[in-house]
């Protein structure tokens, strides 16, 4: 569920490890060459050229990535069934900066990842090792959700949540209410907001819910530190097994997640959701492929999956919105009962651009380990 910071020491010694592995050629040199450099699927000589040095290939990389987390499991199984490539997921738990770690550390092996599902912030940190790629649905993708040469675009969204044990904590409406004494100990956020996507985003949420904007996040840091002095702020990495067992009966995370554990915990725990009022932000996650990719074309045609019609529903069975959901209505290719479950919001939807994310990311980088860490 989590893609937050876990264990980054174990993880980065053991990436280092691993990096020092020898590699072997690849099976078809000349097909992994061209893939490299291929910018559509149009530079190989149209996806049936792609699908063949995809498969020769055999393998595709894939890194922070949880079964639970956007239905990437059956995503995963679903490539795996329709092109016979193996693909290994590699530290499920781990944050977007974990997967620029890994890229740097196990750069030129074969078990590098081959490529990259971000948060914004952490996208627009490391375009320099990202190699551009449109997909042949890019038309599709709206103009202020990819980077203009494919570099990075987004795949699927949602919006900042608080899940809750009913029959643990009184329901919240709004952000404030989990300053209150019913409270205590309880309130777990999904990661390092510096380093993990869904926890930065959480702290947006806060700021919108506690009289800032996408422009100043700065009192959604201030809520936090209330949040840690007040007692209630649980220092705990959420995972499904924290949620199951109770330890963390309160989760700041995407809708979409928290929707899921809904299903999960179904006669176990009385798990709902709530997109609190005044404080629906919104986030896509990015795609993005390794310019050192080992499988640079499966690399590509893991793209190409994900963004078809297949892909695409399959990210929205798993409740979240994906990206090419607009266009699919309009198309009758959505699947109409997956989008039918998506949790509810009302109200002003706020999506952070370019430079408001850059300038929240500077504000947390300054201040949030004083105020809370």
């Amino acid at each position: 569920m989590t893609k937050s910071l876990r264990l980054a020491g174990v993880v980065a010694t053991a990436l280092a490890l691993l990096g020092a592995c020898g590699t072997p050629p690849p099976k078809d040199a000349g097909a992994t060459s061209s893939a490299a450099t291929a910018a559509s699927a149009a530079d190989l000589g149209g996806v049936d050229k792609l699908v063949e040095a995809a498969k020769k290939e055999g393998k595709l990389n894939v890194i922070a990535l949880p079964p639970d987390w956007a239905n990437y499991g059956e995503i995963i199984e679903a490539f795996e069934a329709e092109y016979g490539i193996e693909v290994d997921s590699a530290q499920p738990d781990a944050s977007s900066q974990d997967e620029i770690n890994a890229a740097n550390q196990l750069k030129g092996g074969d078990r590098a990842p081959d490529v990259f599902d971000l948060g914004l912030n952490v996208a627009l940190a490391n375009k320099n090792l990202f190699a551009p790629y449109r997909v042949q649905t890019w038309d599709d993708i709206p103009a202020e959700l990819k980077e203009p040469s494919g570099l990075y675009y987004g795949d699927y969204g949602g919006f900042m949540s608080i899940g809750y044990d009913a029959a643990k904590v009184p329901a919240p409406t709004t952000v404030k209410d989990l300053l209150k004494p019913e409270y205590q100990g309880k309130v777990a956020l999904n990661g390092d907001p510096t380093q993990a996507g869904a926890a930065f985003s959480g702290v947006v949420m806060a700021a919108l819910g506690n009289g800032g904007s996408a422009d100043d996040i700065a009192p959604g840091v201030e809520f936090f530190k209330q949040l840690k002095a007040a007692g209630n702020f649980l220092p705990v990495d959420p995972t499904p097994a924290t949620i199951e067992s109770g330890q963390t009966p309160v989760v700041i995370d995407w809708d979409y997640t928290n929707a899921a554990q809904t299903a999960k915990l179904a006669g176990k725990a009385d798990w709902k959701v709530v997109v609190p009022r005044g404080a629906q932000v919104g986030a896509y996650y990015n795609q993005a492929i390794n310019k050192d990719a080992p499988h640079p074309a499966a690399a590509r045609l893991w793209q190409e999956f994900l963004y078809s019609d297949k892909g695409q529903n399959l990210y929205l069975k798993g409740l979240s919105r994906p990206v090419r959901l607009d266009a699919m209505v309009k198309s009758g290719k959505v699947d109409a009962a997956a989008h039918a479950k998506l949790p509810k919001t009302d109200g002003k939807q706020v999506f952070l651009t370019q430079e408001q994310a850059d300038k929240a990311k500077k504000t947390l980088s300054e201040t949030w380990a004083r105020a809370v860490g």
